[in-house]
C-alpha cells in the first residue's frame, strides 16, 4: 500500500507502527482474532500517529483511550465528521447524510430520520424480524447438521430486514451484498466500481419513488421537507447511500462474531440456552468485545490534544475496537464476560453522530441469537474448517462453518 510521508508537524517519537489494515492479525487470517490483536495499542501511548491507518494509505492520529475518543466525537467544533468516505471513491466530495454533516445541519437531518429508527418503530418491526430469523434457521436445521453461518443465516437475515425497511426486492439480496463487500473490502478497482453502481441504483430508485411513491423509506425521503423545503437530489443521494451501505454489513458481521464466540465457548452457550433472559445483557458484552467500525474525524483547526500537535486537515481515528479494549474503562477488557453490567461500550459510537440505527441493530442481534439458540442444538466450529477474520475500516468474518449433533 502506498503511503504518504509523515507530516513535518508530527514528532518522530509520536509515530507508531500500527494499522487496522496491515498490522499482524488484520489481513484475512484463518482462526484470526483482529480484536485481540488491536488490544496491543494499550501498552503504548494514549495517542500516536499511524502513517497508514486508512484504506487509501493516508495517515491518522490514533486515539487509544475511550475517554479521549468520547471527547473527540463530542467536540464537533474541533473535529469534523465530513470526510467523504464514500464519495472519495468516485473522486467526488458530497456527504453521506447525516453521518458526514456537522452541527447545526446534522441536527436538522437527524431530527428528520430519528422517528424511522425509534424504539417504537423497532418494536413494530419486531414480529417480522423474528419471523424472518425463525424461517431461515428452520430451513438450516431441517436438512442437515452444519451450515456456513454467514451465507446461510447472518447475511440473509440482516440484509433482508434492511431490504424490507427500504422497500427493496429480496430476490436481489445476493447482488446487494456483493456490492457492499466490494465497496467495503474491495481493491482499488472494485471499490470505485461498486460505489458508482450503488449511486446509480439509489438515484434510479429515488426517481422511481418520485414518480410513483409507495410506503417505504425512499418514498419518505423524496417527499420529506427540511426547514420548509424539499430535499435536493444530492441530499436524497447522501441519505440513500448511507442507509444502503450501513444496513448491508455491520449487523451480519456482529452476528457472525457472536456465534463464533459461542461456538468456541460452550459454557457460555449453555448459560444462554438455560437462561435466555440473559441474552440481552450478553449481546451488549459481545458488542463490546467484537465491534466492527473505525470512525474517522478531520481536524477543523490546529489543536494540541493530549500532547499531540494535531493540525487542521489531519485525520483522527476513533476505532471502536480500541476503545472497547481500554483497561481504564473495563475490567479484564480482553475477556468476554457475558454477565458484565454497566457496559458503556463504544460499538455504536458516541456524541451527536451516535449510530442512527442502533436500536434496530440491537434488536436484530438479540432476536437472531434468541432464535438460533432456541432452534439449533449445541454447536461448534466444524472440525477441519477455520473462520477467516479481517480488520480494516469494518471488521468482518467469513467461512464460519458450524456443526451440531
Amino acid at each position: 500500500m502506498a503511503t504518504k510521508p509523515v507530516p513535518d508537524h508530527v514528532p518522530p517519537e509520536m509515530v507508531g507502527d500500527f494499522s487496522l489494515f496491515t498490522s499482524p492479525g488484520m489481513s484475512p487470517t484463518p482462526n484470526g482474532d483482529p480484536h485481540a490483536a488491536v488490544a496491543c495499542v494499550h501498552a503504548g501511548p494514549s495517542i500516536f500517529y499511524s502513517p497508514w491507518n486508512t484504506r487509501t494509505g493516508l495517515g491518522t492520529w490514533v486515539i487509544t483511550r475511550a475517554a479521549d475518543q468520547r471527547r473527540v466525537l463530542q467536540e464537533t467544533e474541533a473535529f469534523s465528521s465530513h470526510r467523504s468516505i464514500f464519495a472519495s471513491a468516485l473522486g467526488e466530495d458530497w456527504p453521506m447524510i447525516p453521518l458526514e454533516l456537522d452541527p447545526p445541519s446534522h441536527g436538522v437531518f437527524r431530527s428528520l430520520l430519528n422517528p424511522l429508527f425509534s424504539p417504537k418503530r423497532v418494536t413494530e418491526l419486531e414480529p417480522s424480524i423474528r419471523e424472518r430469523a425463525a424461517t431461515l434457521i428452520d430451513r438450516i436445521a431441517s436438512p442437515g447438521t452444519s451450515c456456513d453461518v454467514m451465507k446461510d443465516f447472518a447475511f440473509p437475515f440482516a440484509v433482508n430486514i434492511f431490504l424490507r425497511f427500504l422497500g427493496l426486492p429480496d430476490h436481489r439480496l445476493d447482488t446487494f451484498v456483493g456490492w457492499a463487500k466490494d465497496l467495503l473490502h474491495g481493491d482499488d478497482v472494485r471499490r470505485p466500481a461498486a460505489a458508482r453502481t450503488i449511486v446509480s441504483f439509489i438515484d434510479e430508485l429515488a426517481a422511481m419513488r418520485r414518480k410513483k411513491p409507495v410506503d417505504d423509506f425512499m418514498s419518505f425521503i423524496v417527499q420529506a421537507q427540511v426547514e420548509g423545503r424539499g430535499l435536493t437530489d444530492e441530499e436524497v443521494r447522501g441519505i440513500g447511500v448511507l442507509i444502503f451501505v450501513a444496513g448491508l454489513d455491520t449487523v451480519a458481521a456482529a452476528i457472525g462474531f457472536d456465534l463464533a464466540y459461542l461456538a468456541r465457548n460452550l459454557k457460555d452457550q449453555e448459560l444462554l440456552r438455560n437462561e435466555p433472559d440473559r441474552i440481552v445483557l450478553a449481546a451488549e458484552e459481545l458488542l463490546r468485545a467484537y465491534p466492527s467500525v473505525q470512525m474517522i474525524r478531520v481536524a477543523r483547526k490546529d489543536i494540541d490534544f493530549e500532547g499531540a500537535p494535531i493540525r487542521k486537515g489531519d485525520y483522527v481515528s476513533c476505532a471502536t475496537m480500541i476503545a472497547n479494549r481500554d483497561p481504564a474503562e473495563f475490567e479484564s477488557p480482553n475477556t468476554a464476560d457475558l454477565t458484565r453490567e454497566d457496559n458503556r461500550h463504544a460499538a455504536f459510537g458516541y456524541g451527536p453522530h451516535r449510530c442512527l440505527g442502533s436500536h434496530l441493530a440491537r434488536r436484530e442481534i438479540v432476536i437472531g441469537l434468541e432464535e438460533w439458540l432456541a432452534r439449533i442444538p449445541p454447536f461448534r466450529i466444524k472440525e477441519g474448517t477455520a473462520p477467516i477474520t479481517h480488520g480494516g475500516h469494518v471488521f468482518g468474518i467469513e467461512n464460519l462453518i458450524l456443526d451440531w449433533a
